[in-house]
């Protein structure tokens, strides 16, 4: 295992939306590992390195708001990106007050979460990226707040606080840490390489604490 770190992580709000659910946004009751790596990332990331999910702590009872939000209902196609690449005067740009709706969402309130993870050197590791270096600057940007992207829970309106928990420091109390509750199924990533492929898990909370080590993965 890579050097680890522990992250706490909390926000307002938050939003792990169900694939399953299209047309209104639903949250998951708990942080994807895919949201979490993605804070990780928006901190610190290198093509030499990746960050692997090890537990996920759920500070916080889990609590739901249904809020309404402004959305675009439209994409720009894909083909006037290619035709704008290549000079053509495509139009390039949504008029947001037209094209504007609202939507309803159920979202999670006063979240509060601890990341643990570590990290790997990949293949794309040169001869001077070592995992010290990689960990030291990950913990120095933790500590004093940097981030090259503000990282987000889910969208990007809902913003991360984070601080680092230092070796000695004693991890919050978990609302849920006499108890084990199923979660069901909830999305773990996707497979970029394999037709966008989702992955999913059973979520078992035991003891406020989400194990990603002990996961089965399903396809």
């Amino acid at each position: 295992m890579g050097y680890g770190i522990k992250l706490k992580v909390w926000g307002q709000y938050a939003l792990f939306s169900r694939p399953e659910l299209k047309v209104e946004r639903v949250s998951y009751d708990v942080m994807t590992p895919s949201a979490a790596r993605g804070i990780l990332e928006a901190i610190h990331w290198k093509p030499a390195i990746v960050w692997i999910i090890d537990k996920i702590h759920v500070i916080n009872e889990i609590k739901f708001e249904n809020i309404r939000r402004n959305e675009v209902k439209s994409k720009i196609p894909i083909g006037n990106v290619t035709k704008a690449m290549k000079g053509d005067n495509s139009v390039f740009y949504l008029d947001v007050e037209e094209d504007r709706q609202q939507r309803a969402s159920m979202v999670l309130k006063d979240v509060c979460y601890i990341i643990d993870a570590h990290f790997e050197l990949t293949e794309k590791a040169g001869v001077d990226d070592t995992e010290e270096k990689h960990y030291n600057i990950a913990t120095r940007r933790m500590k004093q707040g940097q981030c090259f992207n503000t990282p987000y829970f889910g969208c990007r309106e809902f913003g991360v606080n984070f601080e680092l928990i230092e070796d000695e420091e004693l991890l919050p109390n978990s609302y849920y840490k006499e108890q084990n509750i199923d979660l069901g199924f909830v999305l773990y990533d996707i497979d970029f390489q394999n037709n966008k492929n989702p992955m999913f898990f059973r979520a078992k909370m035991e003891k406020g604490i989400i194990d990603c080590g002990k996961i089965e993965v399903k396809r």
